[in-house]
Parts: structure tokens; sequence; C-alpha cells
């Protein structure tokens, strides 16, 4: 495989061997893909926790009788002053 960077990228890549961060591109690299991997790994388990969490939501709603809008709003206003009044 043949890889080819940016000039902005080769400078960086130059940058951190000069500073001895990397004894190598190559190990530069590797450890680039590595972290690269972890992220993919911690993205896709945002998203299954998310997803949990939305099907949670879903069961508790369905077991929670309904409530018009503006029994709703006016709940959210009194949980705010209800807040605000315990911060002053």
């Amino acid at each position: 495989m043949s890889i080819s960077l940016t000039p902005d990228q080769e400078r960086f890549i130059q940058t951190k061997l000069q500073a001895g961060k990397y004894r190598s591109a190559e190990e530069a690299l590797e450890i680039a893909l590595r972290l690269l991997d972890e992220y993919d790994r911690a993205d896709a388990e945002w998203i299954e926790d998310v997803r949990e969490k939305i099907d949670a939501a879903i069961v508790a709603s369905n077991q929670t009788p309904p409530i018009d809008g503006e029994t709703f709003v006016n709940q959210i206003i009194e949980r705010f002053r209800q807040g605000h009044q315990a911060q002053a």
C-alpha cells in the first residue's frame, strides 16, 4: 500500500520526529491508526449507549399516562423555579 500525505501532514510528522516524540514516520502512523481504532470503538459504544437509553425511554413512556402540553410546560417551569430558588 502506498500512502500520499499532504504537505501539511508531512510537516506535522516531521515536527513530531524532530521533537523526538517518535522514532519514525511508521511509528507515528501506527500510533495514529491505534488511536483511530480506539475512537471508532468509543463511538460505537456511545451509539449503543444512546440506543439503550432511547429504548428505556420508550418503555418508560409506554408505562406513563399521557399529559397535555400546557401541563407539561408548566411542570418544567415549576422545576426551573424550584431549582433557581434553591441556588439563591
